[in-house]
Parts: structure tokens; sequence; C-alpha cells
């Protein structure tokens, strides 16, 4: 089970220059729906195609999330990882190996959780797993449905936490999901109870609070989002 969501209200100082990378047009190009070959996971029936969802609205900006490629990502997010406010919850500091691992059991997978770059308004700020919880480890804790999907998010640069936009980027993200998935019902997330910034944020995303799990590891809150409701809170 991969590590809970973070990152999302430290006022740790930034430790990571967010500067655009060169190949940064076509990054962005995947997150408009670029086509992506089948035999890619991202592609893949597991997710519906994730990487042809292309952005939605905000009001900060577009937001898309873009299928991570380790060749181009790796650094900025093992610069991230090794953010102590990231750390304390996604036990993933060190040399650029230990994040390296951690996306390749990912990527060699069938498709069922596949790593992203949250990119908003054009700046890749942001980490996310998208994820079948049906088909997860997670699914042993709680009352699983089919096609029920998962999110696991981290804000890079402490610029940008603590102002509201782990919210904004989580309903966001639990949009595409609705909008792409049309038999997922719930978007579902499991952070550490600790990590109480994180569990206001999917509070003010319009997720619920499901119930209190004991995962390996730590702690967490079970929070719901539901299509049914999701135009209403």
């Amino acid at each position: 089970m991969p590590p809970t969501d973070s990152g999302l209200g430290s006022s740790s100082e930034d430790t990571l220059d967010l500067q655009l990378p060169p190949d940064f047009g076509a990054l962005f190009a995947e997150g408009r729906g670029q086509q992506v070959p089948p035999d890619v996971p991202a592609a893949g029936p597991l997710l519906d195609n994730l990487a042809g969802w292309g952005a939605t609205g905000t009001p900060a900006g577009p937001f898309a999330l873009v299928p991570v490629r380790p060749a181009r990502d790796l650094d900025r997010i093992a610069g991230w990882m090794n953010d102590p406010a990231v750390a304390a919850f996604w036990e993933l500091a060190g040399p650029p190996e230990t994040t390296a691992a951690h996306l390749r059991a990912q990527l060699d997978g069938d498709g069922r959780s596949v790593p992203c770059l949250g990119v908003l308004a054009g700046v890749p700020m942001s980490y996310w797993e998208i994820y079948r919880a049906d088909l997860d480890p997670l699914a042993r804790y709680y009352p699983a449905r089919p096609q029920d999907t998962g999110v696991h998010l981290l804000i890079g640069g402490a610029g940008d936490r603590g102002r509201g936009l782990g919210a904004l980027l989580l309903r966001a993200a639990a949009d595409l999901v609705f909008d792409h998935r049309p038999q997922c019902t719930r978007v579902l997330a499991e952070p550490d109870l600790r990590n109480t910034a994180s569990v206001a944020a999917f509070l003010s995303a319009g997720f619920r609070y499901g119930d209190e799990i004991e995962l390996p590891g730590k702690r967490a809150a079970l929070m719901v989002r539901d299509r049914a409701h999701r135009h209403l809170l």
C-alpha cells in the first residue's frame, strides 16, 4: 500500500526550485490528452486511459494529471520526497534511487496504480497516485465496491501549501475521476490521522469522513467523496 498523502499544510521552507523543465511543453500536451501508446499502463483499461483524461478548469487555472516518466520527472519528485514535511508521512527520503524504486513498482505493474505529476496552470507542482482501491491491499480494510478509485497526494513546494490549494486540487482530481470513469461511484483516500491538515483538506474538498481504519504502519481516516453528492458538497 503506497504511503499516505502529505504536504497539504506544512509551513516548512521550500526546498525545491520549480522552474519549468525544457521539455515542459510536451509534458503539458500529455495533460491535454495527447495519445499514449497502448502498452503504457496509464493508457490501459484499469483506470480508463488516465493518460488521455486531459485538463479540468479550477479557480487557480487548468489542472491536469500527467503520468510520470522517471527519466524526465525523477529528480523533481525525489526532491519533494526529501522535504521533511513530506518525508514524515511518505517515508521516501534518501537518494533518487529510493524514489525510483517506488515509482518503478507502479510503472512495471498492470496499471492499477498510476503515478502522476499534478500540473496547475502550466506548472508541475504536486505528485499524485491514482489507483484502483478495490484492487489494492486497502480493500482488505474497508467494505470495497467495484471500481472504487483511490488518491494519494503531496504538494511539492512549501509556497503552495497552507493556502487552500490542497482542497481545490483534491476536488479537481475527484471530478476528473468521475468525468472519465463512469463506473466509479466513489473516490477514496486514507490519510494518516496525525496529518490533520490533510484530513481538513479532504473535508473542504467535499469528502466525508467514512471510518477510522488500522493499516500497516498507520492509523488512517477513510475519506470518501461520493459521485451522487459531487454537486452538493
